[in-house]
């Protein structure tokens, strides 16, 4: 008897947890492996993907091309690895919802607490910033269109973005945005399309820019610029809740996040590639922060047909309030862990009050700081090299090799180790030049100012 019980002990290392509120009320596993796709595709394709013409100004067309190549093959395997580690802990019976559950079950309990949780916490509401700022700015590009003789300030649309926000952020789970990232997906190839169109378009007319794929700047300006080009291309790539969208799945799991991810990286690859080539080829070294903002020459005059500026910042607008609730899901989530009660209804007094008193003031806080400091696409590179590229490119080669413990002798041991170290290297790198790029742009920063696209 007590071999038999030694066998059942060594069959069921960690006896299930008992599901707490956040995992309960917000990251409901019900989903299907296409309602995971919708997901991964919201939290990766976003208007972030408007800044890889950017990117490639800095680094030009080889190694900008292999930077894109690179990121897309390292983060579609980084995230099959990650699903792997949690279909494995899934059959051990222990199902990991969160990031920091993996950290603290692979890595021990202070690598969840003191390095995963408040990095995923930061790329995440950092991530929410960022939308609500260009949410605002989408409103204000939409408003010049149709009256030029502008009024209101940039601050406005911002504060206007963060009140719709405010409402989608009670929609109760993770699980019930599925339809909302059906929309998005859709959203999101059809405002790249018209990027792509736009590019072509201008490329090809009379008032088209000369064509000049030269680097600027000189020695460590270039140094410098191709890293924060890397840092663009990885928070352009990076999602950070890859466990969480994992959650939403409904049990059995195996298989379904792989089918996911090849739905997510059509259209990954679709938009960010289109995108990407067609602005660079457009506006060669001229390309700005976000590829829109050379479709208008001196803030006035627009080098594309009205209606397709229109067109395409009404679709960057509404998907880019998708990525914001999607966002706002690992914060929602702690919310709901720390203060909602998991024995009394999710839909309860007790729940719904807290719920809507946190959820409300992290979005009334998140909205105040893009009005403050409508500088955030610089601040947006740094979270992408502290955030994205531990979470996306270090961290799932390391889950990967402690949890399987493949050999010395094993291809994947030396693949993942040497991902890994690659990644660790170039986000220093990538942190200190954008960190660097804040520091030469803070003069013209100002608190609460009007920037233009």
């Amino acid at each position: 008897s007590m071999v038999t019980f030694k066998r059942d002990m060594e069959e069921e290392p960690n006896p299930p947890l008992k599901l707490d509120a956040g995992a309960m009320f917000v990251l409901k596993s019900r989903g299907s492996w296409l309602h995971c796709g919708y997901h991964l595709t919201t939290s990766i394709v976003a208007p972030a993907l408007l800044s890889l013409p950017y990117a490639l100004s800095l680094m030009g067309w080889f190694a900008g091309m292999l930077c894109l190549v690179v990121a897309a093959l390292v983060t579609f395997y980084s995230y099959n690895l990650l699903s792997l580690v949690l279909e494995h802990h899934a059959q051990l019976g222990q199902r990991q919802l969160r990031f920091r559950d993996m950290a603290r079950d692979i890595l021990g309990p202070r690598w969840g607490r003191y390095f995963v949780g408040p990095i995923q916490f930061g790329l995440c509401y950092g991530a929410v910033i960022a939308c609500i700022l260009l949410g605002g700015q989408s409103m204000k590009f939409i408003y010049l269109l149709s009256s030029p003789e502008e009024t209101m300030q940039l601050y406005q649309f911002v504060v206007i973005f963060g009140v719709l926000v405010l409402i989608l952020a009670q929609i109760p789970s993770f699980h019930s945005l599925r339809h909302i990232n059906m929309v998005s997906l859709v959203l999101a190839l059809s405002f790249s399309a018209c990027a792509t169109a736009g590019s072509i378009f201008i490329g090809y007319s009379n008032d088209a820019p000369t064509k000049d794929y030269s680097i600027n700047g000189k020695g460590q300006d270039r140094v410098f610029g191709s890293f924060l080009g890397i840092a663009i291309i990885a928070t352009a790539y990076g999602s950070g809740i890859i466990p969480e969208i994992q959650a939403t799945v409904a049990p059995p799991v195996k298989g379904k996040m792989f089918k996911g991810l090849c739905v997510c990286y059509a259209v990954v690859v679709a938009t960010f590639f289109s995108a990407a080539i067609s602005g660079y080829w457009a506006f060669g070294n001229q390309a700005k922060g976000t590829v829109l903002s050379n479709f208008i020459v001196d803030e006035k005059k627009p080098l594309v047909p009205s209606w397709l500026l229109l067109v395409t910042n009404v679709f960057t607008f509404l998907q880019v309030a998708a990525v914001t609730v999607v966002y706002l899901q690992p914060t929602n989530e702690a919310f709901e862990h720390k203060f909602s009660n998991a024995k009394v209804q999710q839909f309860s007094i007790r729940n719904i009050v807290p719920r809507l008193v946190f959820r409300s003031l992290s979005v009334v806080l998140a909205t105040a700081i893009a009005a403050m400091f409508p500088f955030f696409g610089d601040i947006n590179a740094v979270i992408g090299a502290f955030g994205c590229i531990p979470l996306d490119f270090v961290l799932p080669m390391v889950f990967y090799n402690v949890t399987f413990k493949p050999t010395k002798m094993s291809l994947i041991f030396w693949v993942n180790t040497l991902i890994a170290t690659t990644f660790s290297l170039l986000g220093v790198l990538a942190a200190i030049s954008s960190i660097r790029q804040i520091v030469l742009d803070a003069n013209s920063y100002s608190l609460f100012a009007n920037v233009q696209m």
